[in-house]
C-alpha cells in the first residue's frame, strides 16, 4: 500500500496534512518547484499504484500531456512509472529495500517530473518501508569451539553473529541457547544498533564425563510473522589452559583513506595470554565479517596486523566496525572492537546530466526563458562534493540552482538571429576537492527566426533611363531589396504601389516582376507626352505579419529623333497662293522673307537647320543655315522673272535626320497689278488640274459600279431559271386543256357547268406526285355556261400551283367567275 499526503491550493504555497498508514512524510513546496513526498512498502508489484501526482501537485491532466511529463532518474534504475493519461505514478520495477539501501534508514530514492511549455520541475521522493523478508542467517553452519576442562566459570567465549538485511523492527533482535547445563548466553549491541552473543561458562566441564557438547545458537528477529536462523556449535573439552588471552584496548580506532591500495597497512591489535608454551600462543582472527567485510580487510592470525585487501569506497561505507577475537591453543578467547574510519579523496568528478533542453529557441523569446534543466551530482562528500556550475561569461545567458543538484540555463538578453544565429555554450561543472575536479558539457543552441526585419533597398532611390517608342515588355532596369531574416521571412515580393501618372494607375505605364524586381515597360513611351514617370515600389517579405518598405524610383525617357520639323511659316495652302513681293530695286541682303519652323524633339534632335533645295534662280537668294531667313544674294534685274519659286528644306540634327520642305513663292516685281496678271495662269492652271482629277475619278467609280450591278443580275437569272427547270422536271402534273368558250357537251345536257374541281397530290419527291380526278358524277364531264366570258386558261393563270413549288403543304381554292377549286396536298 502507499502512504501519500496530499492537499495543498498551488505550487507556490504549502499546506501541511498528515495521513498515517505506516509512516507520514511531507510535502514541500515553493515557488520555482514542487516537491512530494511517498511512502510504500517493497516487493511492491509492478503496476501497483504509489500515487496521483497530478492531484498532489495541483495538475490536470490536460497540463501533463501538453507539458510532455516524463520522469527523469539520471543514471539510476527507473522504479516508478508516469501514466499521463491517469496522472498517477505506478512501481516499474521491484524494489529490493536491502539492495537499494543496504542498512541505511530510512531507505528513499528521488526523482524528478518535468513539464515543458513552460519548464516546471518537481522533485518526487519515494520512501522504502522494510517487510520482513529475510530469515537470520549464519555465514557458518556450525561453530566449533576447544575448551579446557580447567577454564574458570565465567569465562567468555565469542560467537559468530548471524546476519539480518532487514531493518527496524524486522532486523536481528535476540539470541537464544537451547537448553545445556554449562553455559548461558548474553547478548550486547553495537555502536551501529546490531546485535552479537557472547557465552559464559556457568559450570565447570569435566573432560571425562562429558569430552564433547552439542547445542544451538538461534537467532530471532521481531517481524511479523517471526523469522529465525539457527547454528550448531560443537564444543571439545581440552586438557589444562589456566589463562584466556586479553587484548590490551577494549577498542581500537584506525582510518584509511578511500581508493587506498591492496595491503595498505591500517593497525595491529594485540593480545596477551600469561599461559606459557603452545598454550600461550595467541591466534587473531574476525569475529565477525558482516557485509562482506572479509573480502576488504585482513588480519594476520600471528601478529594482529588489519591490512586492506579490497576497494574501498567512501561513497558506499563511511566507517567500518570490525569485531576481532584472540584464541589461545587451549580454545580460551579474548574478543575486542576495531573501528575503521575512511576518509574520503575526491576521486569522482561531478557527473552532468541534461534533462531538458530546448533548442531551437524564439528570437523573441523574453529574458529569463529556461533553455535547459541540468542534473550535477558528484558522489565525493564535503567540500569534495560541493559542485560549482559556471559558463563563459561573454555569452548572453546565465546558469541559476534551482532544486538541489539542479541548474536552469537562463537567457540573459533579448537574442537577435541575425547578428547570432547559433551558441555553443560548455557547462562547466567544478567541486571544491583539493586538487578540484570538473566536466564539462556542450550545448548547442539555435536561434530560430522571427518577422522582425523589414526589407532594405539596395539604395535609397532608383533612377533609370528608357529610350521612348520602346517595344511593350521591354526590361528597364532592377530594384532590389533584402531581407535579413531567414527562409519564408526573407522571401521578398516586389509590389507597385497604386501611384497616379500623368492622370493614370503607374501599372498602365510600367510593370514588375514579383520575384525578380525586374521593371518592365507595359507600353511604348512617347518623350513628347511623358518625359519622366515618378513610381513607388514596394518590396514584401513573406512573414505572418508581412513588413514591407518602399523606396522611389524614377524613369527618365529619353528622347528620340521621331517627328519632323513642322513649318509655321510661310503656310501652306491648298486653294490660294502666298507670294513675297520683292521690289526690283532692293539691295543685296535684302531680306524677303523667314521661313519659321519648330520641331517637337527636344535636344540636339530639335536643332534645325534650313537649305535652298530648289530655286527658279539659284543665284539670286540664299537661306541663313540657322535663322532660315531668305536673302536676296545679288542685284535684282529686269531679266529676272517675276515668279521666282523656291524650296526650302528644314532639316533637324537627330540620327538619322529627319526633314521637311517649303516652297516660298517670290514676285519680284515693282507693283500690285504687275504682280497680279503673272500669277492668276498659274492659278487657273492649278484650278484645272485638281478639276480634272476629280472627274476621271468620278468616271471610273460610276463604271465599276455598273459593272458589278450587271454581274450580279446575270447571275441571279441564271440561278433562277435554273431552279424553274428542276422544278418542272420532278413534277407529274396533268396539262389542263382548254375549252374555248360556249362548248357544247356531246351528250345534250346542256352548258358546261361553272364549277369543276381538280385535286392534285404530290409529295416532296414530284415523281411520286399523284393526280385524282372529282367524283363519278362529274368525272370527264365539262360543262359551259353560255353566260360566261373566261377561258379555262385565263382562270388558270390566275393562280398557279406552282407559284410555291417548296412548299410542305399547300392547300388552295380559286374562285372565279367560273369557280375553279384546285386542291393540292403533299405526302
Amino acid at each position: 500500500m502507499a502512504l501519500r499526503h496530499s492537499g495543498w491550493q498551488g505550487c507556490c504555497s504549502c499546506r501541511t496534512q498528515i495521513w498515517i498508514i505506516f509512516l507520514y512524510f511531507v510535502i514541500f513546496l515553493d515557488i520555482a518547484s514542487c516537491q512530494i513526498r511517498y511512502t510504500i512498502p517493497e516487493e511492491m508489484k509492478k503496476g501497483s499504484l504509489i500515487g496521483n501526482v497530478a492531484q498532489d501537485l495541483g495538475l490536470d491532466l490536460k497540463r501533463l500531456r501538453s507539458g510532455r511529463a516524463r520522469i527523469l532518474t539520471g543514471e539510476s534504475p527507473q522504479y516508478a512509472d508516469l501514466r499521463t493519461d491517469k496522472g498517477i505514478l505506478v512501481v516499474n520495477e521491484r524494489m529490493d529495500r536491502e539492495q537499494l539501501c543496504g542498512d541505511v534508514t530510512p531507505c528513499s530514492f528521488s526523482f524528478e517530473i518535468i513539464l515543458e511549455n513552460p519548464i516546471e520541475l518537481h522533485r518526487v521522493i519515494i520512501e522504502i518501508v522494510d517487510i520482513n523478508d529475510h530469515n537470520p542467517n549464519f555465514k557458518n553452519k556450525q561453530i566449533d569451539l576447544e575448551i579446557s576442562e580447567i577454564a574458570a566459570v565465567g569465562s567468555r567465549f565469542n560467537l559468530e553473529s548471524a546476519e539480518d538485511p532487514d531493518v527496524g523492527p524486522n532486523s536481528l533482535q535476540n539470541y537464544l541457547l537451547t537448553s545445556n547445563d554449562n553455559f548461558v548466553l548474553k547478548q550486547h549491541s553495537n555502536s551501529d544498533g546490531s546485535k552479537f552473543a557472547e557465552m559464559f561458562l556457568q559450570k565447570p566441564l569435566d573432560r571425562e564425563v562429558n569430552p564433547r557438547l552439542s547445542f544451538k545458537l538461534i537467532a530471532v528477529d521481531g517481524g511479523t510473522p517471526q523469522r529465525s536462523g539457527t547454528v550448531n556449535i560443537d564444543i571439545t573439552v581440552l586438557d589444562a589452559n589456566d589463562n584466556a588471552p586479553i587484548f590490551n584496548q577494549s577498542m581500537y580506532r584506525a582510518t584509511v583513506k578511500e581508493n587506498a591500495a591492496i595491503g595498505t597497512y591500517i593497525t595491529t591489535v594485540n593480545a596477551s595470554d600469561a599461559d606459557s608454551g603452545s598454550s600461550g600462543l595467541v591466534t587473531y582472527y574476525f569475529a565477525n565479517q558482516k557485509g562482506g567485510l572479509g573480502d576488504l580487510f585482513n588480519i594476520d592470525g600471528v601478529s594482529g596486523k588489519l591490512t586492506v585487501t579490497g576497494k574501498i569506497d567512501f561513497e558506499r561505507d563511511k566507517k567500518y566496525e570490525i569485531r576481532v577475537g584472540a584464541k589461545d591453543q587451549g580454545g580460551l578467547d579474548d574478543a575486542s572492537k576495531v573501528i575503521i574510519e575512511v576518509i574520503d579523496v575526491n576521486d569522482n568528478a561531478p557527473l552532468i546530466s541534461v534533462m531538458s533542453f530546448s533548442s531551437p529557441v524564439s528570437e523573441d523569446a523574453p529574458t529569463g526563458t529556461t533553455i535547459a534543466v541540468i542534473n550535477v551530482k558528484d558522489s565525493d562528500s564535503e567540500k569534495n562534493g560541493q559542485i560549482t556550475c559556471s559558463i563563459d561569461s561573454f555569452l548572453p545567458f546565465k546558469i541559476k540552482s534551482s532544486l538541489t543538484n539542479y541548474y536552469n540555463l537562463l537567457s540573459d538578453v533579448v537574442f537577435d538571429r541575425e547578428t547570432t544565429s547559433e551558441y555553443n555554450i560548455t557547462i562547466t561543472a567544478t567541486d571544491s576537492g583539493s586538487p578540484p575536479l570538473s566536466s564539462a558539457t556542450t550545448l548547442r543552441i539555435v536561434i530560430s527566426d522571427v518577422n522582425d526585419n523589414a526589407p532594405i533597398f539596395t539604395k535609397k532611390s532608383y533612377s533609370a533611363h528608357v529610350v521612348e517608342n520602346n517595344e511593350p515588355g521591354v526590361s528597364i532596369f532592377t530594384v532590389s531589396a533584402r531581407d535579413v531574416d531567414w527562409n519564408q521571412n526573407a522571401r521578398v515580393s516586389y509590389l507597385l504601389e497604386d501611384t497616379q501618372v500623368s492622370g493614370s494607375q503607374a501599372s498602365t505605364h510600367v510593370s514588375i516582376n514579383s520575384e525578380t524586381g525586374v521593371l518592365y515597360a507595359a507600353r511604348s513611351f512617347d518623350y513628347e507626352q511623358i518625359k519622366a514617370l515618378q513610381l513607388v515600389v514596394k518590396a514584401q517579405d513573406g512573414g505572418s505579419p508581412p513588413l514591407s518598405s518602399n523606396v522611389s524610383v524614377k524613369i527618365l525617357i529619353q528622347d528620340q529623333n521621331d517627328n519632323t520639323p513642322q513649318v509655321l511659316y510661310p503656310v501652306q495652302t491648298g486653294g490660294s497662293l502666298v507670294a513675297e513681293m520683292v521690289p526690283r530695286s532692293v539691295d543685296v541682303g535684302y531680306l524677303v522673307t523667314k521661313v519659321v519652323a519648330v520641331d517637337v524633339d527636344s535636344g540636339q534632335n530639335a536643332w534645325l537647320s534650313y537649305k535652298l533645295q530648289k530655286a527658279t534662280d539659284r543665284a539670286l537668294f540664299e537661306v541663313g543655315l540657322q535663322n532660315g531667313e531668305i536673302r536676296t544674294i545679288r542685284q535684282v534685274t529686269d531679266k529676272d522673272s517675276v515668279k521666282q519659286r523656291l524650296t526650302v528644306i528644314v532639316e533637324d540634327n537627330g540620327q538619322p535626320s529627319r526633314s521637311a520642305t517649303v516652297i516660298v513663292n517670290v514676285a519680284v516685281a515693282d507693283s500690285f497689278p504687275e504682280v497680279l496678271s503673272e500669277f492668276t495662269d498659274f492659278t487657273h492652271d492649278k484650278e484645272y488640274n485638281d478639276n480634272l482629277t476629280f472627274y476621271l475619278v468620278l468616271a471610273l467609280a460610276v463604271v465599276s459600279f455598273l459593272f458589278i450591278t450587271c454581274l450580279v443580275v446575270i447571275i441571279s437569272v441564271k440561278i433562277y431559271r435554273w431552279r424553274q427547270s428542276r422544278i418542272l422536271y420532278h413534277s407529274n402534273l396533268p396539262v389542263i386543256p382548254y375549252y374555248p368558250p360556249r362548248y357544247s357537251d356531246t351528250l345534250g345536257t346542256g352548258t358546261l357547268q361553272h364549277v369543276y374541281n381538280y385535286e392534285v397530290c404530290r409529295t416532296t419527291d414530284s415523281r411520286k406526285s399523284d393526280c385524282k380526278v372529282g367524283n363519278a358524277g362529274s368525272q370527264n364531264v365539262l360543262i359551259m355556261d353560255p353566260s360566261s366570258k373566261g377561258t379555262m386558261q385565263r382562270i388558270q393563270t390566275e393562280k398557279s400551283i406552282l407559284d410555291e413549288p417548296d412548299s410542305p403543304l399547300e392547300v388552295s381554292s380559286i374562285t372565279t367567275t367560273s369557280h375553279v377549286v384546285v386542291h393540292e396536298c403533299l405526302f
